[in-house]
């Protein structure tokens, strides 16, 4: 295709007429062709010329480098821009969207490949066809962040393919490829790369000679259910937001918005949009949520390391010993980011068993349509079980993965020693074990560092890289773009028992025994915790994860903390008698054979033996604690070890945290984790309560110094000012 003219490009917006009189108008703002009101802007005057051409017969919207456009910078939803009106707000998505995009009298085709996402997508939508390649990612993820889309999405969405389908992608913010948006009716065709745009400029034409619909999205009703069936899929969809969600209204707005534009027509519904984004803009969960994703993007900034320019090496082939039900989950998420793993086991049985775990996660896959044959036969090709250390002379890493037993390991590693090459980056998963110690037998002097995974390893986002004062920071850049590559997200803590997840977790499930044997109730602690946000309460946490892996966390804990822990007879009690959690069907919680718990009026007789051998009676007090003052009372015990971790410099920041609690122990991401939330409470508060407390219940509750000095000074817990600053100034 010969380009015939080409004006000068304005901003990030570059025009040009090609052959047969298309205007190409493409969005050049790279990596990801992010959107800005100035980008829209200069869209907008881009079009408004192609309009008054009159060489121009209809125009083309693409993106630049492979992206259409990834929508808007997260930090464009909030700052300076809260303080739009009404009319402002919905300036774009109706006077340009709409009536001068939509309604053009030339016909809009949109050429989309890679990422079109949010407000990218929006544009798409609102363009009188779509074209797109088979890979295309295409989505509204605006409910992640709080909001809801803005430019008629939640207008146009369900107009065009349906309102079951619509309503699926807004409220989980599920991409779909393009194939999948083709055979939804998304788009209307599919072209490879190399010929997309030639394919899109076809169809342009096409529309303009009338052989093809020249289709206005904002108003086609083919699609829509009748209002009948509209209403009770909209009131479903609303009760099991209200369910999963409880504390957020987004979602709920969200739905408000769809159903005025069907209720009261298309163009109505815009305007209720613009009203909705304006004021969810505005809300707790909008800044919290804004929060998360930011502090998310910085784990991976670590000053001193990341910032002196050094490379990552890549990691191909990964060497895992395994030993534990979570070494299959590891292979399997290594595979699936096209890692060649290799399985090492002790016995030929346990190695059987390894490599049917994995082989056994990759068909659920398969079969619940999360990957296709292929993919799948390439993930089994990436895998081979070993009893030898005979192929370890390539790997790039090993992560030893087997009992936490001191000698064990020392056993290993120094096998390891002489088997692997120089290059390779000797990893553990323990948690309770002083990396420092497992190397000791090594004639090298080799550094091992943590990566402890979080169960299922395919299923968490977190990945928590463990230095010691001997880590290089080429193994710290090295790792923090593993973690990426296997879709993780990597946060960085110095080595110390517990590291940083669990290290909260050990007095949020203390603090929960001591309520229980001095009075308050299992069920109504772990009911106020998931009411609050939490995705488990202490005592289901405890009967996921088992009581021998408990028991095992319990020794250390003890031992490192015992100036601060509540030892609790409650867990060795319930062993005794054959109750070790979900595993056995049988811990605080009794459960069927698909997993479901159900409450069991026999924990109150084990309650009773841990309070009659601890010499413990009940406090009245504690036995009449209402929902907020029970978590109040345990997840400030856990933001006092947060804030521990801050003072030892455990984590490279505060915000660390936040990502920890949120995809480590589950705080709810709308809250902002568990440093952000604190912000929401006072510093002089949580002091005051956790002193109060110390002097009824014992040096468990104890303030640290850390927060006892940022609390006399009535200074949030976050590191320090600036980055508090920064928090604050994202909305």
């Amino acid at each position: 295709m010969e380009k015939q003219q080409r004006t000068k490009a304005c901003k990030n917006i570059e025009l040009e007429v090609v052959e047969n009189g298309v205007a190409v108008i493409s969005i050049n703002h790279p990596p990801l062709n992010l959107l800005s009101v100035e980008v829209l802007l200069s869209l907008k005057e881009n079009i408004e010329e192609a309009m008054r051409k009159d060489n121009v017969k209809a125009i083309v919207i693409t993106g630049s480098r492979g992206n259409f456009s990834a929508g808007f910078d997260v930090t464009a939803f909030g700052g300076s821009q809260q303080r739009k009106t009404r009319k402002e707000l919905g300036f774009m998505s109706i006077e340009f969207i709409t009536d001068t995009f939509e309604a053009a009298r030339k016909p809009i085709v949109a050429a989309v490949e890679g990422l079109a996402l949010g407000g990218g997508f929006e544009i798409a939508l609102a363009c009188h066809a779509r074209i797109s390649t088979s890979t295309a990612k295409l989505g509204l993820p605006e409910l992640q962040y709080g909001i809801l889309p803005g430019f008629g999405g939640t207008q146009r969405l369900p107009r065009l393919v349906g309102l079951p389908k619509a309503l699926e992608m807004i409220l989980t913010s599920k991409r779909v490829s393009g194939e999948e948006a083709c055979s939804m009716g998304l788009v209307d065709a599919m072209s490879p790369s190399d010929r997309l745009l030639g394919s899109a400029c076809r169809w342009a034409l096409d529309i303009l000679e009338c052989r093809r619909p020249w289709s206005i999205s904002l108003f086609r009703t083919d699609r829509l259910a009748p209002l009948a069936e509209a209403r009770t899929l909209l009131n479903s969809a609303r009760a099991r937001m209200r369910k999963q969600n409880p504390n957020v209204i987004h979602p709920l707005v969200c739905i408000d918005v769809i159903e005025h534009g069907i209720l009261c027509g298309p163009r109505n519904g815009l305007w209720k949009e613009a009203e909705a984004l304006h004021e969810l803009r505005q809300s707790d969960s909008c800044r919290s949520l804004v929060h998360v994703f930011f502090a998310k993007q910085r784990t991976s900034k670590i000053p001193g390391i990341t910032d002196t320019g050094l490379l990552p090496r890549k990691i191909r082939k990964v060497a895992i010993l395994g030993g534990s039900l979570m070494s299959s989950g590891i292979a399997t998420a290594l595979v699936l980011a096209n890692h060649y793993v290799i399985m090492k086991y002790m016995d030929q049985k346990s190695l059987e068993n390894g490599i049917d775990g994995v082989k056994a996660n990759l068909e659920g896959r398969l079969k619940a349509g999360k990957m296709t044959r292929e993919h799948y036969e390439k993930a089994c090709a990436l895998l081979r079980g070993v009893l030898s250390y005979d192929t370890f002379n390539d790997v790039d890493l090993v992560i030893e993965d087997m009992l936490d037993v001191v000698s064990l390991k020392q056993q290993i590693f120094a096998d390891l020693d002489e088997c692997c090459p120089p290059h390779c980056i000797f990893a553990s998963t323990t948690c309770i074990v002083d990396l420092d110690l497992l190397g000791e037998r090594m004639k090298t002097c080799r550094e091992i560092v943590g990566v402890h995974f979080f169960s299922p390893p395919t299923a968490t986002d977190l990945l928590e890289i463990v230095r010691t004062e001997r880590t290089s920071p080429q193994v710290v850049v090295d790792l923090l773009n593993f973690g990426r590559r296997i879709r993780k997200t990597p946060i960085v803590v110095q080595d110390c028992t517990g590291f940083s997840v669990r290290r909260m977790c050990f007095p949020y499930l203390q603090a929960a025994m001591l309520l229980v044997e001095h009075g308050a109730d299992v069920y109504q602690i772990d009911k106020a915790l998931t009411s609050f946000g939490m995705k488990l309460g202490p005592f289901r946490m405890l009967d996921r994860d088992g009581f021998q892996s408990a028991a095992v966390r319990d020794v250390k804990f003890l031992k490192t903390f015992q100036d601060r822990s509540y030892e609790s007879n409650l867990i060795p009690i319930m062993r005794k008698n054959n109750r070790e959690g979900e595993s056995t069907r049988q811990g605080f919680y009794t459960y069927n054979d698909k997993g479901v718990a159900s409450p069991d009026p026999e924990i109150s007789k084990y309650i009773e033996m841990a309070r009659s051998m601890s010499g413990i009676t009940i406090k009245p007090k504690l036995a009449t604690l209402s929902d907020g003052e029970i978590v109040e009372m345990i997840l400030f015990a856990a933001l006092n070890e947060a804030c521990r971790m801050i003072s030892d410099a455990i984590i490279v920041k505060s915000s660390d945290l936040d990502v920890a609690s949120v995809l480590g122990m589950g705080f709810p991401e709308y809250r902002g984790g568990i440093i952000f939330w604190s912000q929401s409470v006072c510093s002089k508060y949580i002091c005051s309560k956790l002193e109060e407390w110390s002097k009824e219940y014992g040096e468990f509750f104890k303030p640290c110094t850390y927060l006892v000095e940022r609390a006399s000074k009535r200074c949030s817990l976050v590191r320090n000012g600036a980055e508090s600053k920064q928090a604050k100034s994202l909305l």
